[in-house]
């Protein structure tokens, strides 16, 4: 890292709701935001449970002609990085020169896919010509990027990042590199998805990843249990504020953590299984440390990928594994997605924040619901109740379909 990088805000939008504490305060009581979607008709679904976002109105965030040509994932993205720059103080110490050297790095893995159902609906129920012309840009996966971009005018790199479940990570690993690098001094980063739809549901659930645990919500999400069957969907965003460290402080800014490191890696095997061995996600949570000048044993906490899925949660155990040797039985690790949900790009850069939070008070958060341990998931997944430890250093893992692999590693700020 050629200059140091900091995160001085955060902002989320999540199923618990959008203030970070109250978000923090459910995460550490072990409190699922897991519930039945109410948003539409389930009956002919084989899904009805989802971490689904129901009080979000986005006409408190953007005008009203914006939000109908907008799909929800970037309405959440642009809520999102608002909350953010609102919590860094960023933008009453922003000239308008200073913009030209701020980025925004936000992706999305599904993008628009609300926006591509009601087209579908409007052209087989009315024909073709009525669908909105809106539609050509509301779904695609740049739009949340741009909105946050246009809304504060910051001009300086704009990407947006698509590496399924792993995006968010990756996004926020960019535009850390992207800062030590000197493009720019600052960057808002993140991930935003919004796939809780018939459309969505239907379709991801026809891959059988999903839980169909429809009887126990709140139990559904069960990461390293013998009896998971699966992730619970979720949405929203996860968006934070990195910036240059000197910028930062002359500035009197708040620091929550710094990013001392960033990796990652293909499994260039399959396109949903990951490879059992865990070879691929090691090798990306490896560059991170190389990276980050660090040892294994340095690590107090890894906020685990954590899916409930019956292939990840072996794999993921094997990485850790093939990563921290024999200290591997002595980290902390825990998995959020299983009171979150798996918000596709968004839950990565949620995981960051949870990250932060967890150096910031010294508090593992638990894996909720693992009640019968898998035996080849035989780590300390914090099981049920949260934990209080000395944290300075935190990897945060996230791996995705198409074997892409990211790995964040955070640590507690010191002048």
């Amino acid at each position: 890292m050629n200059r140091r990088v900091v995160i001085t805000g955060m902002g989320a939008i999540t199923p618990y709701g959008t203030d970070l504490e109250k978000i923090w305060e459910n995460l550490i009581n072990g409190n699922s935001a897991i519930d039945y979607i109410t948003s539409f008709d389930t009956s002919n679904l084989k899904v009805k449970i989802a971490g689904e976002v129901k009080d979000f109105d986005p006409n408190d965030f953007m005008k009203k002609k914006d939000v109908r040509r907008t799909a929800r994932f970037a309405q959440m993205g642009l809520a999102a990085a608002k909350l953010a720059i609102k919590d860094a103080y960023l933008e009453k110490n922003l000239s308008d020169k200073d913009r030209d050297n701020v980025g925004v790095v936000v992706g999305s893995a599904v993008g628009g896919i609300d926006s591509t159902e009601d087209a579908f609906k409007t052209m087989y129920k009315k024909g073709s010509h009525w669908i909105s012309p809106f539609f050509s840009s509301s779904h695609l996966l740049n739009m949340a990027s741009f909105h946050v971009a246009r809304n504060f005018k910051f001009r300086g790199p704009n990407v947006t990042p698509v590496t399924a479940c792993s995006t968010g990570t990756q996004a926020v690993g960019m535009a850390a590199l992207m800062i030590a690098n000197r493009e720019a001094d600052v960057i808002i980063a993140g991930g935003a998805e919004s796939v809780i739809n018939e459309f969505g549901i239907a379709g991801f659930a026809a891959s059988g990843a999903f839980s169909s645990r429809n009887d126990d919500p709140r139990g559904a999400s069960r990461p390293f249990d013998k009896d998971r069957d699966g992730f619970v969907v979720s949405e929203g965003a996860g968006i934070l504020v990195l910036e240059n460290y000197e910028r930062a402080i002359n500035r009197g800014a708040k620091i929550y953590s710094e990013i001392i490191g960033f990796g990652n890696s293909s499994d260039a095997l399959h396109i949903t299984s990951p490879d059992p061995e865990g070879i691929g996600a090691a090798k990306a949570v490896k560059i991170a440390l190389k990276m980050a000048k660090i040892l294994p044993d340095e690590v107090d906490y890894i906020n685990a990928h954590g899916t409930a899925t019956r292939k990840n949660d072996p794999m993921e155990t094997n990485a850790i594994k093939l990563v921290f040797k024999d200290y591997a039985y002595r980290v902390g690790i825990s998995s959020t997605k299983s009171m979150l949900g798996h918000s596709f790009a968004a839950t990565g850069a949620q995981e960051i924040i949870i990250s932060s939070l967890a150096i910031r008070d010294n508090i593992i958060p638990p894996t909720i619901n693992l009640s019968n341990p898998d035996p080849e998931c035989d780590l300390d997944y914090t099981p049920n109740i949260a934990r209080k430890r000395n944290i300075d250093v935190v990897v945060s893992n996230s791996f995705g379909f198409g074997g892409q692999n990211a790995a964040i590693i955070l640590k507690r700020y010191e002048e």
